[in-house]
């Protein structure tokens, strides 16, 4: 069995790094790009060198996160961490692995800002890192937080109300029931940040597109992850509903405006 997860974790690591070298080869920056949308989506968030006040906020959780030494039961729904594999599990060493660096939530909390999302949706709320930049970025959302362990869903609830964020709504369950729930609601944001396996990935896709308006964006994480998440990304890519996407290596983004030519972009973030 060990044998069998360490050949696993060496194939996707060596996956990732022949993606990583594909994609700086083929990625740009603003330059060459001529869709005004995405154009100004990279110039006046992705490039966006404010720094804001939240910032402080977003490191200040992580860092109580990193220096959290109490330990958490773990129950994994999904393709589970490629670094922890033990059911009991340090918060400080979940925060410094599978939790979102402050790069990435950096970077979610501008998206917000920018698009300035009414109803949010996340699947994987992990330690809520990514929640916390999503609320901090547009207070004013509406956020629903999706967690398959009951455990770290309980913990990251209870460090919510600590905060104050009173926009988020955890809930703990299995994705695919959990979202059968609410795929008649709209969604004008939606991060994917759970199971990283090809056919659950597309499960969720299909059943959520129901939820989609013409201004929705949805990112996917860890495209890269293996070589059945990125055949995934690719076939999120081709289908009809999608028409722009933006692959930043480390997160896909899908939107669905009808007035936009269907195109991919590789960016370098």
């Amino acid at each position: 069995m060990r044998s069998r997860l360490r050949s696993t974790r060496h194939s996707n690591m060596f996956h990732q790094i022949l993606q990583y070298i594909k994609f700086l080869l083929k990625s740009t920056n603003q330059h060459g790009v001529h869709s005004p949308f995405v154009y100004h989506l990279i110039t006046k968030c992705f490039y966006d060198k404010t720094g804001y006040e939240a910032y402080k906020d977003i490191v200040n959780y992580k860092q109580a996160l990193l220096k959290n030494t109490s330990t958490i039961e773990v129950t994994d729904l999904g393709a589970g961490s490629q670094v922890m594999k033990q059911r009991e599990r340090r918060i400080s060493t979940m925060a410094k692995n599978a939790g979102s660096t402050i790069k990435k939530a950096k970077l979610l909390h501008r998206l917000t800002a920018y698009f300035k999302p009414k109803t949010v949706l996340e699947l994987g709320t992990s330690l809520g890192i990514a929640t916390h930049s999503i609320s901090l970025g547009n207070p004013n959302s509406t956020i629903t937080t999706i967690e398959g362990c009951p455990n770290i869903s309980e913990f990251s609830k209870k460090n919510f109300e600590k905060h104050q964020l009173k926009n988020i709504t955890s809930i703990n369950g299995d994705f695919k029931d959990e979202i059968i729930k609410i795929k008649s609601k709209s969604f004008d944001f939606i991060f994917f940040d759970g199971n990283h396996q090809k056919e659950a990935t597309l499960s969720y896709f299909e059943t959520l597109l129901n939820t989609v308006n013409n201004n929705s964006v949805w990112i996917f994480d860890d495209i890269y992850w293996s070589k059945d998440m990125t055949e995934a990304w690719e076939a999120i890519k081709k289908h009809p509903k999608t028409t722009v996407t933006i692959d930043t290596y480390f997160w896909g983004f899908v939107f669905f405006r009808k007035e936009q030519v269907k195109e991919h972009f590789s960016i370098r973030v």
